[in-house]
């Protein structure tokens, strides 16, 4: 979805292993340098200019001897918040592309996006929306009623709309990784429920609290029957930001109020475990979630809170942690424009989110959608119309996009259960360190200088150097 800045999405190119200068991810199998060996380190790469995309390098090599030059130090005494993983969001535009393709060319697509074996990038989170989000070729929700009517029992709540191209992917996609975590957000609840009675804009009518609270359960136990668990909701996508189609405002009193009187007793007596988390918007408005949570009724139910980045510093997600840090972080979504630029992209968006959120108490890091056509479609009337997603498909054909190879650098080894852990930061050396579930250490790192550095990264009383080009980004795993 998008801020009051625009309309949602994402940038770039690099057809499936065809045309020059295209190429295949590596063999994850080479990437893992066991820690036993004590010897190298494995080194995947990705430079600004697409001399290499995600490829594995030569392994730089541990040694005993005092490090020189700038040192970055990896520490795993010191342990921050767990990661549940990193992804996109499966948007029912990007899940019809998907479903269009020919069977055995999706499954390989799946695989590779979403398995831990191999070329595979092992996507392990994605977000949904809850009835149409602006990337889908039309608005719905599970309730359209003639205009003028009203379905407070909720009785013809449907999953029909999801049923012809989503529902499909995600048992694909389960398939693969049952284990994936799914995040719902819903764009606007139905209309009939809406001051405007439009998709767009509009707030949602005191009366209807109840009713929509059972709506998130239905869907919840709805997709629960189809196979699919849904691990947590938001309650609104960018609830400050009416302007997108589908919409609503929802204001943080407003909010709190729906999930203390609301959605938390309800989900509580549905015995639910769905995890409810607030906000889901920009990070230049802390205050939003931090009103919720200073709610001790509303708070007894909230998980946590949702952020963005179309607007405010990355470092309002530790305001928001240092005033209620029993509560969990989420990074949620940004885009990729069609007309920015894999040079510019690629460094900002690792140093900021993918570094900058994690070291700002992030449990996970997702782009702005996972697939679009090569005009950016589908979406709706109104709808954004420049959001590039992480693959481009035409038919068949597939182009990994930047937000492909930005989300690849952490997702691959940075697994579900990983533990941010300690690291300094020297110089624009941007990074941040992980242990993952199996011991591998995860360390991943940002060149933000204008000129190549060459660096120590030292650890255990062992240090090795390695050397990045301008804006480049090296993800190390030992």
């Amino acid at each position: 979805m998008i801020s009051t800045f625009r309309s949602t999405g994402f940038s770039l190119l690099l057809l499936l292993g065809l045309g020059a200068g295209c190429q295949r991810p590596p063999q994850a199998g080479t990437a893992q340098a066991p820690a036993s060996t004590n010897r190298s380190a494995a080194f995947w790469l990705t430079n600004p200019d697409k001399s290499a995309l995600f490829q594995l390098q030569p392994a730089p090599t541990w040694s005993a001897s005092p490090a020189t030059g700038s040192v970055i130090e990896v520490d795993d005494s010191q342990t921050f918040q767990p990661i549940d993983g990193f992804g996109y969001c499966l948007t029912g535009g990007s899940a019809e592309l998907l479903h269009r393709m020919d069977a055995p060319k999706r499954a390989a697509l799946l695989q590779e996006l979403f398995g831990t074996t191999g070329n595979a990038i092992g996507v392990s989170y994605l977000r949904l929306s809850i009835g149409a989000s602006d990337l889908d070729a039309q608005v719905f929700s599970y309730d359209d009623l003639p205009a003028g009517q009203t379905d407070p029992t909720l009785a013809k709540f449907s999953l029909a709309p999801d049923r012809t191209h989503l529902l499909p992917i995600l048992k694909e996609i389960l398939a693969i990784n049952p284990a994936i975590k799914l995040l719902g957000s819903p764009w606007s609840p139905p209309t009939w429920m809406k001051t405007k009675n439009n998709s767009k804009g509009g707030s949602l009518k005191p009366e209807f609290y109840d009713a929509y609270a059972r709506y998130f359960v239905k869907y919840v136990q709805q997709m629960k029957a189809e196979g699919v668990r849904i691990d947590a909701i938001t309650i609104q996508n960018e609830p400050l930001h009416p302007g997108n189609n589908p919409s609503l405002l929802m204001l943080a009193e407003q909010q709190a109020e729906f999930v203390k009187k609301h959605l938390g007793p309800t989900f509580k007596a549905a015995k639910l475990d769905t995890k409810i988390i607030v906000y889901d918007h920009n990070a230049d408005r802390p205050d939003y979630p931090i009103t919720i949570l200073n709610d001790p009724e509303a708070k007894q139910y909230v998980d946590g809170s949702a952020f963005h980045l179309y607007a405010g510093p990355i470092e309002a997600l530790s305001q928001v942690h240092d005033a209620h840090p029993d509560k969990n972080l989420y990074f949620t979504e940004q885009w990729v424009g069609s007309k920015s630029n894999f040079s510019e992209n690629l460094p900002w968006h690792v140093r900021t989110l993918i570094i900058g959120g994690t070291r700002n108490w992030a449990r996970t890091v997702l782009e702005w959608n996972l697939a679009a056509d090569p005009q950016q479609n589908p979406h709706t009337p109104g709808g954004c119309t420049e959001c590039r997603g992480a693959l481009t498909l035409d038919g068949n054909t597939v182009s990994r996009e930047d937000a492909y190879y930005i989300i690849a650098h952490a997702s691959k080894f940075v697994r579900p259960g990983s533990v941010r852990i300690a690291s300094t930061v020297t110089g624009k050396l941007a990074n941040v360190a992980f242990k993952a579930p199996n011991g591998d250490r995860v360390l991943i790192v940002q060149n933000d200088n204008p000129t190549a550095q060459t660096f120590s990264v030292r650890h255990g009383g062992r240090t090795f150097a390695s050397t990045l080009a301008p804006g480049a980004v090296g993800t190390y795993v030992w």
